[in-house]
C-alpha cells in the first residue's frame, strides 16, 4: 500500500500557515507607510484624492451618471464611483505587485522549508486592509451625507466581495509566478490596469450598453465588471442582486482561485534555479 498521500489543498496550506501569513501581512503594511510622514493616514487621502479627481473629470466635466435613480444627484454618483475604485484598487495592486514579490525575495525562495505561497497572500492582505479602510469611508459617507445604509446591502455586501477575494488571490499567486520567469510581465500589467480601470463599469452603469454591440458582448464576460455593478446595485441602491451575475462571478473566481495556486505550486520547484 502506498504511503503516497495526495497534494495538499491551498486551504490546508493556508490553514497551518495562517501565523506567518499575519505575521508578513502586518509587515507588509508597515513597509509600505514606514519613512513617511502621514503613514497609515495615506490609506484614507489616497482614495478621495483619486476619487475626487476622477468625479471631477468624468461626474462634473463629461457629465457621468449611473441611471440607476430617477432622482440621482453627483453626491450618489460619488458614492457609486468610490465605492467602483474601492474594489478596482485591490485588484491594481494585486497585479502591479505580484510579479516581482518572489523575484525582490530570492534569500525566501532558497529556503527550502519557507512556504513561498505566503508571499502573495501577505501582500493581498495588505491591500485588503486598504479596502477595509475605504469601504468604512464610504459606509460613513452614505450615513452621513448620503441616503443611508440598505440592511439588505449590507447583507449582500460579504457574498458579493468573496468572489473578487478569490479572484485576487488567484491573480496574485499566477502573475508572482509568472514573474519570476518573464520579468516584462511587471510592465504589460501596468498597461493593463488601466486597461481593467475603463472595461469594468466603474464610472458608468451597464444598463447603458447596446446589447447587441460588439464591445458590450466581450466586456459582459468580465467578472469585475459584474462584482462593481452587484456591489453598486445592493449597497448603493438598494436593487435586486442579479443572482446569475452573481454566480458567475463565483465561478470565475474559483476557477482563477484554483487554476492560480495549481501554477504557482507547479512552477515553483523552477523558482531558485532561475532566481
Amino acid at each position: 500500500m502506498s504511503d503516497v498521500s495526495p497534494p495538499p489543498s491551498a486551504w490546508h496550506h493556508f490553514a497551518r500557515r495562517r501565523d506567518l501569513w499575519w505575521q508578513f501581512t502586518v509587515r507588509a503594511i508597515e513597509m509600505k507607510h514606514r519613512g513617511s510622514y502621514l503613514g497609515i493616514i495615506w490609506t484614507v487621502i489616497n482614495p478621495l484624492l483619486m476619487m475626487g479627481l476622477y468625479l471631477f473629470v468624468f461626474g462634473m466635466i463629461f457629465g457621468g451618471s449611473f441611471h440607476a435613480l430617477p432622482d440621482e444627484t453627483k453626491l450618489d454618483y460619488a458614492l457609486g464611483l468610490f465605492l467602483g475604485l474601492t474594489f478596482f484598487n485591490v485588484l491594481a495592486e494585486t497585479i502591479s505587485i505580484a510579479p516581482s514579490l518572489i523575484v525582490t525575495n530570492p534569500n525566501l525562495v532558497k529556503k527550502v522549508v519557507f512556504p513561498l505561497e505566503v508571499l502573495p497572500l501577505s501582500q493581498l492582505g495588505a491591500s485588503w486592509f486598504n479596502f477595509l479602510i475605504s469601504l468604512s469611508l464610504l459606509l460613513i459617507g452614505m450615513v452621513t451625507f448620503g441616503r443611508g445604509l440598505a440592511p439588505s446591502g449590507l447583507l449582500w455586501l460579504p457574498m458579493i466581495t468573496l468572489p473578487h477575494l478569490l479572484l485576487t488571490i488567484g491573480l496574485g499567486w499566477f502573475l508572482s509566478a509568472l514573474g519570476v520567469f518573464f520579468r516584462d510581465v511587471q510592465h504589460v500589467v501596468q498597461f493593463t490596469a488601466q486597461i481593467i480601470l475603463y472595461a469594468s463599469a466603474i464610472f458608468y452603469s451597464p444598463a447603458i450598453m447596446p446589447p447587441q454591440s460588439w464591445y458590450w458582448i466581450v466586456l459582459r464576460w468580465n467578472p469585475f465588471l459584474h462584482t462593481v455593478d452587484l456591489a453598486r446595485n445592493a449597497l448603493l441602491w438598494g436593487l435586486p442582486v442579479n443572482l446569475e451575475h452573481l454566480a458567475y462571478t463565483y465561478v470565475c473566481g474559483a476557477a482563477v482561485f484554483a487554476g492560480g495556486y495549481w501554477f504557482f505550486r507547479k512552477m515553483q520547484p523552477a523558482f531558485a534555479d532561475v532566481i
